[in-house]
């Protein structure tokens, strides 16, 4: 399906405007709110017999307590421990023995859930997360359980893996100045052993009541019938207190900030940089999700062509918006646009550096022309698309809850497209002198600490 998609899109490529306009994608979206507060969002696709249910809690590592690092991680995992009338590890028990697939992530401004199961089964997700939003049962065995499940995480994922925090740790801990911005959102394992059973159940009334959550059912269903069961199952939990504001704003960045740290584990040195990026659904932000594509996505990229294929500094380079933690659509909050290389010994950090430089300049100071930005165009709408049709519906899923949980209208979904294709070169040019300015970037280095993998 998706290289016949893909093959639709370069076609798409050669019509006028006027004509790409008229074959935009258009998804059905009804959208309610529940009087607990819970918005629910339906999108009906029957071409599987699939359901997707998907709940994200407007919390994440930007809101986690002070003193508490990793903690938004850790509540996540408490949400498996069971519920009222699911026992430990019973939910997800009972999505795999119905056929379905499940998982959980935290990211800067959500955390959520989902569940993608076969369409009869769709009544039982929905009960599932009903309950567990209702009744969680926080204990403090369970607590003390996942503090130790998490802390043995970071252990494997981050402090014994070469290259383990970079860049998707380290480079926004360096970047940003404001603490919910600038935290080691992983945890660090005092903090994470410090949290406490009050900490929890504070937490999960803050942050985990319907009028703090987005529902997002998508696939094949029928809505009228779909929103009868979850007014049945979600609409008599009580809501919670308003969430209290967070200030997560960061200055405009007017000087180069250079961070790194030696690795013990890695064989080979590396270097990231990190721009802060414009706000979102400004025309900026949609300039710059097509700066990343004529930058930084694919093997036509300007820096893959010029450090990979011209220079030879390393075999891939790495690019994107909000990378390694979602998409430029599934966060509320400072970002960057981020672009790191693992590169050869012999080859400085600062040669990296002014390569990568000359390529930035050229588009600060040269207008694209009208074949790159359409290429760029056409890569962002496959991209989008891709988005998608990831995890079968759950794509879809993800981009209506990030556009209802932050904007209040995930009918927004149907007019990204429009977004990119009112970007032109002037705008392209604008942004990137303002946002791709040395002054507004961070570098990090890693140096090598391992020889051929060996400490």
């Amino acid at each position: 399906m998706r290289v016949t998609l893909s093959l639709a899109l370069l076609l798409t490529a050669a019509m006028p405007l006027h004509a790409q306009r008229a074959e935009r994608l258009q998804v059905p979206v009804e959208s309610h709110r529940l009087a607990n507060g819970l918005r629910v969002v339906l999108s009906p696709d029957h071409t599987a017999p699939l359901a997707a249910v998907a709940v994200y809690y407007r919390t994440g590592f930007r809101l986690e307590p002070r003193g508490r690092t990793g903690f938004a991680h850790l509540f996540e995992h408490l949400m498996f421990q069971g519920s009222a009338n699911l026992g430990k590890m019973q939910f997800i028990r009972l999505v795999q023995r119905n056929g379905g697939i499940l998982n959980g992530s935290t990211r800067f401004d959500f955390t959520n859930y989902f569940e993608v199961v076969p369409a009869h089964t769709l009544e039982t997700a929905l009960w599932a997360e009903a309950d567990r939003m209702r009744s969680l049962d926080i204990t403090a065995e369970n607590l003390q359980n996942q503090q130790d499940v998490v802390k043995n995480e970071v252990r494997v994922n981050v402090l014994n893996q070469p290259y383990g925090s970079f860049p998707w740790i380290d480079v926004p801990m360096a970047a940003f100045t404001n603490w919910p911005n600038a935290h080691n959102f992983y945890g660090d394992l005092q903090e994470l052993e410090a949290a406490t059973l009050a900490d929890a159940r504070d937490f999960f009334r803050t942050y985990y009541a319907p009028n703090n959550a987005v529902l997002v059912v998508t696939g094949d269903f029928e809505p009228r019938a779909t929103l009868a069961l979850v007014r049945r199952y979600f609409e008599d939990i009580p809501a919670g207190p308003p969430v209290p504001p967070l200030d997560v704003s960061e200055p405009r960045q007017t000087e180069e900030r250079r961070q790194g740290r030696t690795d013990r584990l890695a064989p080979r040195p590396a270097i990231a940089v990190g721009y802060q990026v414009p706000p979102r659904n400004t025309p900026e932000w949609y300039a710059m999700g097509l700066i990343d594509q004529i930058l930084g996505q694919g093997t036509d990229s300007r820096l893959y062509e010029d450090l990979v294929q011209r220079r030879g500094f390393a075999g891939e380079i790495n690019a994107g918006i909000n990378w390694g933690l979602g998409s430029m659509f599934n966060y509320d909050g400072p970002m960057l646009w981020m672009a790191w290389l693992i590169h050869d010994q012999q080859v400085a950090p600062d040669t990296v550096l002014a390569a990568l430089d000359a390529v930035i300049e050229r588009l600060r100071t040269e207008p694209v022309d009208a074949p790159t930005l359409q290429r760029a165009r056409v890569k962002m709408r496959s991209a989008f698309y891709d988005m998608q049709e990831q995890f079968f519906g759950f794509g879809r899923a993800d981009l209506l809850a990030s556009f209802a949980l932050f904007d209040d209208d995930p009918a927004r979904l149907n007019r990204v497209e429009a977004g990119f294709d009112a970007v032109t070169p002037e705008l392209i040019q604008r942004t990137a002198q303002e946002y791709l300015r040395r002054t507004n970037r961070t570098v990090y280095t890693i140096v090598a600490g391992a020889a051929g993998g060996q400490e």
